[in-house]
């Protein structure tokens, strides 16, 4: 496994989002053994097992696509009312049917995270940790990147201006590329 395809997203759906401003920092400053393509929640319907039992609309088969071609998933969340966004559980819910078959099992996994207070996201981040260990995904359990009082990193489109962020998220991708060759060779062992 020379080059590591990471797909990647945020859980929010507005534009000026520093959660997707990482993202965009994550698809800039990829080392040349990876690359990243950003993915877009916004299409996304409100999960309900009669919409699934019809047939998945085309927006989720897209996602679960983007997933399964991927060999990891690089997530940034914000956190509401100390938790995860709707929109990200969501997609989730749906990326994990059925769960024979769900493209996050055994999926290389990172989390990070922005947010103006100073929780860091740290809340956030946990339960989504709990929801993909479910899932049967492999979260990648170090380094971790938490990013509080977050308006002093980013400009007012949302895009990430801090140096030591920048090379923070770096550090992140590049775990999660070794971390994922980690994951692919112990599959290929067993």
């Amino acid at each position: 496994m020379d080059q590591i395809k990471i797909a990647a997203f945020a859980g929010s759906l507005r534009s000026a989002s520093l959660n997707r401003g990482l993202i965009r920092a994550a698809v800039e400053t990829a080392p040349p053994w990876i690359t990243i393509e950003a993915l877009d929640l916004a299409g996304i319907p409100l999960f309900n097992q009669d919409v699934e039992d019809a047939g998945e609309p085309a927006a989720v088969a897209s996602f679960k696509q983007a997933i399964t071609a991927a060999d990891a998933l690089l997530v940034a969340t914000p956190e509401y009312n100390h938790g995860m966004p709707g929109v990200l559980k969501n997609a989730i819910d749906w990326a994990s049917r059925p769960r024979a078959t769900s493209p996050l099992r055994d999926k290389p996994i990172a989390i990070l995270g922005a947010s103006p207070g100073r929780g860091a996201t740290a809340r956030a981040q946990a339960q989504l940790r709990d929801v993909f260990v479910f899932t049967g995904a492999c979260v990648m359990p170090l380094p971790e990147l938490l990013i509080g009082t977050a308006g002093a990193h980013f400009d007012a489109d949302g895009d990430l201006t801090d140096p030591e962020v920048r090379a923070s998220v770096v550090e992140l991708v590049q775990a999660l590329g070794q971390w994922t060759r980690r994951i692919r060779i112990s599959d290929e062992a067993a």
